[in-house]
Order: structure tokens, then sequence, then C-alpha cells
């Protein structure tokens, strides 16, 4: 046997195990998920024959487009708002606070992942109520008369995602920031390169990978949300994955919410391919 066979040998069964928990957990689940998608529920039984009929219904009914398209709007506006409030900070966090206080801020910024989210999403209802901490300190301010309304909004849910994911977002674009060398930086400035265009030239597009990345995990996560939406909306907003919950827990159509599921798949796997030719042409 061949070094070269032997190598192989080793890395199949190194990675077996991985691969075997993969498609016994994900791969198979998601195969049955994807034929069921195909099948009918009539009346209180489940008809096997394949058919489009579900994948009709869902972009024939409105209620199914408009979910759709609320999803990715507030999911879009949720990634964009992430990426403008974390990247000030990771850039201050990078080059600006000392190396001795970097890595205490760092835990500090993932202090959020270590509350649940059940009561992060709670905690936000609670300061955006009608006589939460917003609107008490707006009323005693004399901005505002009256309390307005931002819980169960789609500003709501929103500051929620923001929240939440900023952090996460800061670690991807902090991570890339640290890791340009401080030599590209300082010979932008020697060849007489602005604070403005060292920045616009250099640092910005050195960091790009570390905003694809948090952009795109920020997508993952936000589209594929259940809990933020359907606590900080209050039900206001359907959003693909409350349709999802709603066709299970309240219809009984699994084939229906099946295929639902597969479509938030496509869009995960089209924004996905995006990113991924994104991030290539970085590495170029």
């Amino acid at each position: 046997m061949t070094s070269h066979e032997k190598s192989t040998r080793k890395g199949w069964a190194l990675s077996g195990p991985a691969l075997l928990w993969t498609s016994l957990f994900f791969l198979a689940p998601m195969g049955f998920v994807v034929a069921v998608s195909f099948w009918r529920r009539v009346g209180g039984t489940l008809d096997r024959t394949l058919t489009l009929d579900n994948y009709r219904t869902i972009f024939e009914d409105d209620v199914f487009t408009t979910a759709l398209r609320s999803s990715l709007e507030v999911v879009l506006i949720t990634v964009v708002a992430s990426l403008l409030v974390a990247y000030p900070f990771a850039y201050i966090l990078a080059y600006r606070v000392p190396a001795r206080w970097q890595r205490p801020l760092l835990i500090l910024a993932v202090l959020p992942f270590w509350t649940s989210y059940v009561v992060r999403s709670y905690s936000w209802l609670l300061v955006l109520a009608k006589n939460g901490v917003i609107n008490q300190a707006m009323m005693t301010s004399g901005l505002i008369s009256s309390p307005i309304t931002l819980a169960n909004t789609r500003l709501a849910t929103v500051i929620g995602f923001v929240h939440f994911f900023t952090m996460l977002v800061s670690l991807t674009i902090y991570a890339s920031l640290t890791q340009i060398p401080e030599s590209y930086r300082k010979a932008a400035r020697d060849l007489g390169a602005s604070p403005v265009a060292t920045f616009l030239r250099v640092t910005l597009p050195l960091s790009m990978p570390g905003v694809v990345v948090g952009a795109f995990l920020t997508f993952v996560l936000a589209i594929g949300d259940f809990i933020t939406p359907q606590i900080l909306g209050g039900g206001n907003e359907l959003l693909l994955p409350q349709a999802i919950m709603l066709q299970v827990q309240r219809r009984g159509d699994f084939p229906l919410a099946a295929a639902l599921s597969v479509l938030l798949l496509v869009v995960v796997g089209a924004v996905y391919a995006v990113f991924a030719r994104r991030l290539s042409l970085e590495r170029r």
C-alpha cells in the first residue's frame, strides 16, 4: 500500500464518524422533509402521491409570498443595521483601544451570548412597552406627551435582532482587522494618503472577509428565527418561520410546512452562493 493510499484511508477513518453523524442527523432528515414537501394533506391523512401543489400554493397565496417578502426585508434591515453598528465598534476596539484592554472588552462583547434567547427577547419587550424605559424617558424629557407603540412592531423585532447580532458581526470584523499588517496602513500614510483614504483603500477592502462572514451569519440566523419575531413582533407581522409553525401547530399540514422549509433552505443556499462568490473574489 502506497503512502498516498494510507493517507487517504487515514483521512476517511478520521472524517468517517463526522460524515456518518451528518448523514444520519442532517442529510437524511432533510431528504425526508424534501420528500414530504411533495405530498398532500387530504382531510386528516397524508396523500403520498408526488405533486407540486404545495409549491403552487406558496407562490399563488399572497399570505406566503408576503411572509417571504417580509422576512427578507426584516433580515436585510437587520444585516445593514448590524454592520453599521458593529464596524465602528470593531474598528475602535482593534485600532484605538490599548491591547491590554481588548480582551476584557471582547469578553463584554460576547456576554449577550451567555443569556437565554428568550430572556433577551422578553427584556426588550419590557424596555419597549408603553410603560417601558424608553417611553418613560421620552415622556419625562417632554419629547412625547403620551406613550408611543414600540413593542409588537417590526421595529421591535429589528431592535432585538440587531442587539444580538451586532456583537457577532463585531467579532468577525475585529478578527479581520487584527490580521491586517500595520505596515500596510503606515505605507499608505507615508505615500500621502489621508486617514479617510487609508480607510477606504486599505482597511475597508482588506476587512471585507470579516464583513461578508458576519453578514452571512446574521442572515442565516435571523431568517430562520422564530422566537424574536413572535415575542417582540407580537404576531402582528407574519414571517416565514411563523408561517411554518402555524402549518404544523394549527393546521397540521406537514407537507405545506415542509415545502415552506425547503423554500427557506433554497433562499439560504442562494444567499450562501452569493456570499461565497464574494469571498472568492476577495481572496483573489
